[in-house]
């Protein structure tokens, strides 16, 4: 028995961190697929040839990192016979780029093809959050919502999702720094800010929620002029949380002088990544930014989940 599938990575426009604290968000999936695949195996056998990992039963019980999603969903969804997962990662690990709800979703869709299970969309993004809160602590559904629907989604206070349509085709670009993020942690700390500075933080996360309201008021008037600008405030209030890096603002800055409307950390911080919003700019900001850091052109996806 073999079965497959594929989900997207994901791009945060608008509203990271504050989303946990029951705020909306803005998010986008890009054209980095994660894919999962399934075989019936003589032993439990996980392979991720992009991160060198190379895992079988004898080794005990894999831990750490990513090995956690899958590890948690194969206990949640799968009923303990061996099988050879094999993970092929467009969306590098701790890149800000939603690899782990990428990975979490595709291997929920494949468990599924291989139980023969029929879920929709909604219990696919139900399921894989549950597997983010289980690892994380504390996950917002924004990721793994986007990785099993594609598109450009608004996630609601309500929790609710709202497919957006908008025109950002050859607009992004997205530029990695040298040092992984970890979300967990990233998360955490901001909770530990919170608890310490109540109002201030309480303050910085009702902002944020205007900035987003205000990004998807524009986007559904179809005006992308103020979106730059929007992400730039966005950005100095990631900043105020403490979630900023000296190298993640070098790039937002370096991004801004080499003609982006926009740019701001995306993701949890603390490492990973920025997105720039340059609607006409996208090649002069991609040279500046590929001579010192790891960039690349996103291409936005209509597409969430597949099954192969």
């Amino acid at each position: 028995m073999r079965s497959a599938a594929s989900a997207p990575g994901k791009v945060i426009l608008f509203g990271e961190h504050a989303v946990v604290y029951g705020k909306p968000a803005v998010a986008v999936a890009i054209n980095r697929r994660t894919t999962v695949t399934l075989e019936d195996s003589g032993e439990m056998r996980i392979d991720i040839p992009s991160l060198g990992i190379s895992f079988t039963g004898e080794s005990g019980t894999p831990a750490g990192g990513i090995l956690d999603y899958i590890m948690r969903a194969l206990e949640l969804y799968h009923d303990g016979s061996p099988l050879r997962v094999r993970v092929d990662m467009e969306v590098p690990a701790g890149s800000g780029l939603g690899s782990s709800a990428a990975l979490t979703v595709a291997l929920i869709g494949a468990l599924d093809a291989y139980h023969g299970r029929e879920a929709g969309p909604d219990d696919t993004a139900s399921r894989a959050h549950r597997v983010e809160l289980d690892v994380q602590g504390a996950a917002s559904p924004l990721d793994t919502a986007v990785s099993t629907y594609g598109g450009l989604i608004y996630l609601a206070p309500d929790r609710t999702v709202r497919r957006l349509s908008a025109d950002l085709r050859d607009s992004l670009v997205i530029s990695s720094t040298h040092r992984s993020g970890n979300t967990a942690e990233m998360v955490a700390s901001v909770r530990e800010r919170y608890e310490r500075l109540p109002e201030v933080m309480s303050m910085i996360m009702d902002a944020t929620e205007m900035i987003t309201r205000t990004a998807c008021r524009f986007i559904l008037e179809n005006n992308l002029e103020p979106l730059g600008e929007l992400m730039n405030i966005n950005h100095g209030l990631l900043d105020a949380m403490g979630v900023s890096t000296p190298e993640l603002s070098m790039m937002v800055h370096e991004a801004r002088a080499a003609g982006a409307a926009g740019a701001k950390i995306t993701g949890a911080g603390g490492g990973g990544s920025i997105v720039a919003f340059c609607p006409g700019t996208a090649g002069s900001v991609a040279e500046a930014l590929g001579r010192k850091w790891n960039t690349l052109r996103a291409e936005f996806s209509s597409e969430g989940v597949l099954h192969l």
